[in-house]
């Protein structure tokens, strides 16, 4: 574009200056050797343009001809120098496909038009063609060749990286991980990965300054950031819980600050303030947090928070974070446990059924189970609940990669993955059939009675029965009759002189879930009269 510029202003400098002579018209001469020589100005200054341009043309052909040799040498190298990178890109190509006999193919092209020192890929293509074809030892060597070149360090050091990953070795891997940092600090890889090696050897402080300088860096980004952080206080507030809870209870606080709905972070801080005794900063920060997000933890942990609370208290206290998230499953089953162990049996009863209603989980059910079984002793009811129990929803469980942890964690156990624990169900492989919704669980309470109209049945009295008296004299009649009755087995042959069947005072209906042996069913024969056989 300045060429283009300049070349246009040369033209319209030369047409004015040319415009500027013919309105000045003048006569030049000029003596040489007794000649004299007359001419116009401006067929004067015409000629010495003409003669510069013709200048200029000559040079122009002597300098081609003079370069001709080492023009035509750069043609040819230029030319060369295009196939070595087509058959590269080729192969890169090929590489990426799995395909390794073309990638092997290409690979050998370009070695014969291009030179490794000029062209450093040329080691990642026959790395890479190696890793295909299952040559690791050859690919190893490649890369570290190419961690000897300032250009592909950083691409050597991932391969090795991504080499020690693959066979186990987690210390070279972490090396490889460390001197990339080092190298270049802007690597998402390496950065990632010296942080989760951070973190697996305990070291968290030196984790939380690294992932400083990697958000200066702009390796990850303000929201990550912060939430890795937080998660990297958690941690370290949970290793300082035991031996300083002011600093545990600083760093919980801190992770809070930059994320407001942690549960282990807020479970944290309560319990550093409750050793603290300072209960009312406890109960705030479980309240602020249990607003944003019902957890189990943070109710166990704000109901028990006064460990010399009678039940009664605890279930006052269980009822305020109801108020707080009222229409809440884990409010419900809060109270409903609270109930419980203050043995007030019909609340807890209507707060589980509730809490069935709106999410049926297998706490829920064994929740039920255990109220019957501290009210009633009813093992009928109980075994309902239990089943119920067995065919309902897992509950949600702290899962990472697969596995399912009792706390939480900061980093995977299987994978090293930071901040990797999630709250939610977790899933199974062999699962009884799962009934979901509020029909579900009305199917579930129906069967059962209303536990006030369960009525403990009266004990069976064994009769005291007389020595019983064989008869050796049969008639015809009953001598026919008798082989039909021995292959009875539920009848006797022996007779007893009296009989009495005891009389119950109250029906007992049964319903579903009792075994039939049960002392509260109606047993159908037990009214009968006893049938009297005579041996032959």
């Amino acid at each position: 574009m300045v060429r283009l510029i300049a070349f246009l202003l040369l033209v319209l400098a030369l047409g004015w200056g040319f415009s500027w002579l013919a309105d000045r018209p003048g006569l030049i001469s000029i003596t040489w050797q007794d000649h004299l020589i007359e001419t116009s100005v401006m067929v004067a200054a015409t000629f010495v343009v003409a003669l510069v341009a013709a200048a200029m043309i000559v040079w122009w052909l002597l300098q081609g001809v003079w370069n001709s040799p080492h023009s035509v040498r750069r043609y040819f190298r230029a030319r060369k120098r295009d196939r070595g990178y087509q058959a590269l890109s080729t192969g890169l190509i090929a590489a990426g496909a799995g395909n390794s006999l073309l990638a092997r193919k290409m690979s050998a092209r370009t070695k014969g038009l291009l030179s490794a020192d000029q062209e450093p890929l040329i080691h990642l293509l026959e790395a890479q063609a190696a890793l295909i074809e299952g040559k690791h030892d050859e690919a190893r060597q490649k890369f570290e060749q190419m961690v000897e070149d300032p250009e592909t360090r950083e691409l050597g050091l991932r391969g090795l990286y991504m080499e020690a990953r693959r066979l186990g070795a987690n210390d070279a891997a972490r090396q490889y991980a460390e001197k990339a940092v080092e190298n270049a600090p802007y690597l998402p890889w390496a950065a990632q990965a010296t942080l989760e090696y951070r973190c697996q050897s305990g070291h968290w402080d030196d984790a939380i300054r690294l992932l400083d300088q990697q958000r200066v860096a702009n390796v990850v980004d303000k929201g990550q950031a912060d939430r890795w952080k937080a998660v990297l206080l958690t941690a370290k507030a949970g290793d300082r819980l035991e031996g300083d809870p002011k600093g545990a209870r600083d760093d919980a606080l801190a992770a809070l600050k930059l994320v407001k709905d942690l549960v282990p972070a807020a479970v944290i801080a309560a319990k550093a303030c409750l050793r603290e005794d300072n209960v009312r900063r406890a109960a705030s920060l479980l309240e602020s947090v249990w607003k944003l997000t019902p957890h189990p933890e943070i109710a166990s942990t704000y109901v028990r928070a006064r460990s010399g609370d009678s039940a009664v208290d605890r279930l006052k206290r269980a009822e305020k974070l109801e108020a707080m998230r009222p229409n809440n499953v884990e409010s419900l089953l809060a109270v409903a446990q609270a109930a419980l162990d203050a043995q007030q049996f019909r609340k807890a009863r209507a707060k589980a059924e509730a809490a069935i209603r709106m999410d049926p989980r297998e706490s829920a059910y064994l929740l039920l189970a255990d109220v019957e079984e501290a009210e009633s002793g009813d093992q009928g009811r109980v075994r309902h609940w239990m089943a119920q129990a067995l065919r309902a929803a897992r509950d949600p469980a702290w899962v990472a990669d697969g596995m399912v942890s009792e706390k939480w964690l900061p980093i995977s156990p299987v994978s090293g993955r930071l901040d990797a624990f999630e709250w939610k169900v977790p899933f199974g492989q062999l699962e009884s059939p799962v009934e979901e919704g509020t029909l579900a669980a009305d199917d579930a309470i129906a069967p059962l009675p209303p536990a006030s109209e369960i009525a403990p049945a009266p004990r069976r009295e064994e009769p005291r029965k007389a020595p019983a008296t064989i008869e050796l004299s049969v008639p015809k009649a009953e001598k026919e009759a008798a082989p039909v009755a021995a292959r009875s087995p539920a009848r006797s042959n022996v007779k007893p002189q009296e009989e009495k069947t005891p009389e119950i005072d109250e029906e007992v209906v049964p319903f579903f879930g009792r075994p039939p042996d049960d002392p509260g069913v109606k047993d159908p024969d037990a009214a009968q009269p006893a049938t009297r056989l005579r041996l032959f």
